[in-house]
């Protein structure tokens, strides 16, 4: 009989203490998912999900003077170069230019609309249409290679070999101010679709410039 009471006793002692075990379990399992974040499979799921949201939220919003300074920039200069684009057809001396310039204008008007979005969305003030470029804003000091008043009414009244020479070199030089921008960009902003934007301009208008310094005769 002793035996078998001893038995009973272990065999409760078993059972309460598998009871208490799972009830801490539980209690556990809830801690987990609870407001304090703590450790547990709970808390990382929390923690994992966070994250990433996190990290795209400060990609979109995260930019600064810099990248401001380079949309403000670059709309001005890519229109300019649109607006030397357009004169190309009945100007143009050679189908490459006139090809040229259709590839210029079809790659930047795609980015003054982006860089105008930016603009918006950071609340800053899009440069208006003919606005002349803010060279206090960007640092280049008049180094961008925009084309003066005097130099567009050059170009427009120039045709065929003569409108060809000038379209390249002066758009050439206009290029070059967009590299030094770019470069600015990829250098001082920190918002990484302006960055990556910069460097496409960098690979692009590099190529161009090759290619019209070829069409010009240089090596």
């Amino acid at each position: 009989m002793k035996i078998e009471r001893s038995l009973v006793r272990r065999t409760v002692a078993v059972a309460a203490a598998g009871a208490t075990a799972l009830v801490l379990a539980a209690c556990g399992g809830a801690d987990d998912g609870g407001s304090d974040g703590s450790a547990g499979h709970g808390g990382h799921s929390a923690a994992a999900s966070a994250t990433p949201s996190a990290s795209a939220s400060d990609a979109q919003g995260g930019h600064n003077a810099a990248d401001v300074a380079f949309a403000k920039g670059m709309i001005p200069h890519h229109r300019q170069a649109v607006e030397m684009a357009d004169l190309a057809p009945g100007r143009a001396g050679s189908p490459e230019v006139e090809k040229l310039a259709a590839e210029i204008k079809k790659a930047q008007d795609p980015e003054i609309r982006t860089l105008s979005g930016w603009l918006t969305a950071w609340g800053e003030e899009v440069p208006a249409e003919g606005a002349a470029m803010d060279h206090s804003s960007h640092g280049m000091d008049g180094m961008d290679g925009m084309m003066t008043d005097q130099e567009m009414r050059g170009l427009e009244d120039a045709s065929g070999e003569a409108f060809d020479t000038a379209f390249l070199e002066l758009m050439v030089k206009h290029h070059e101010g967009a590299l030094a921008m770019a470069e600015t960009e990829r250098a001082d902003g920190a918002f990484a679709p302006a960055k990556k934007m910069a460097a496409q301009i960098i690979t692009s208008q590099s190529a161009e410039i090759e290619r019209m310094n070829g069409l010009l005769g240089k090596g």
